[in-house]
C-alpha cells in the first residue's frame, strides 16, 4: 500500500478552500495523473474517477464521500461494488486560521497483484512527491483567486 500526507498553509479562508475541494471535480487541475472526476448518477457524494497510467492506459473507479464537515474536512473511499481494480481513498482537512487555512491532504492506494497491480504501482509511484506538488498547485490557485 502507498500512502502520502502533506500539510501547508494557504492564504485563503477555509470556506473558499473547502468549496473548491467539495465536488472533487477540480482535482484534475492540480493532479497531473487525474484525467477526470465526475459526479455519478446525479449524486454529489459519488464520483467516477479516471486516472492516466503508463503506456496510455487508464485506471477507473467509483468513490464515495464517507465523512464530511462543512469547511473542515472531506474524506472519500473507492467503492468495492463498482468492480474497482484499485482500493483507494483520501481526505482533506481545513484548519481555519482566519485569513489563512492549514490544508492537509492524505491519500492511500492499495493495488492488486499481477499486471494490473504493476500498472497501479507505476501510476502511484512516489505519491508523496505528487501530493506535495498538487497542494502547491492548489495554494497557487487559491492565492491568485483563480480557483473558482
Amino acid at each position: 500500500m502507498a500512502t502520502a500526507t502533506h500539510y501547508l498553509e494557504v492564504n485563503a479562508p477555509a470556506a473558499q478552500c473547502y468549496q473548491w475541494w467539495r465536488p472533487l471535480t477540480h482535482l484534475p487541475q492540480i493532479m497531473d495523473d487525474v484525467r477526470s472526476v465526475e459526479p455519478k448518477s446525479g449524486s454529489a457524494d459519488v464520483t467516477h474517477w479516471v486516472v492516466d497510467g503508463p503506456l496510455g492506459k487508464q485506471i477507473e473507479w467509483d468513490a464515495k464521500i464517507i465523512d464530511e464537515e462543512t469547511d473542515r474536512k472531506i474524506a472519500w473511499k473507492s467503492l468495492e461494488e463498482s468492480n474497482n481494480s484499485v482500493d483507494t481513498g483520501g481526505a482533506v482537512r481545513f484548519d481555519n486560521h482566519g485569513d489563512t487555512t492549514g490544508v492537509e491532504v492524505s491519500l492511500h492506494v492499495e493495488t492488486p497483484a499481477g499486471a494490473l497491480g504493476d500498472l497501479g504501482a507505476k501510476l502511484f509511484a512516489d505519491p508523496q512527491k505528487k501530493i506535495e506538488k498538487a497542494l502547491q498547485e492548489f495554494k497557487q490557485l487559491m492565492e491568485t483567486n483563480s480557483g473558482r
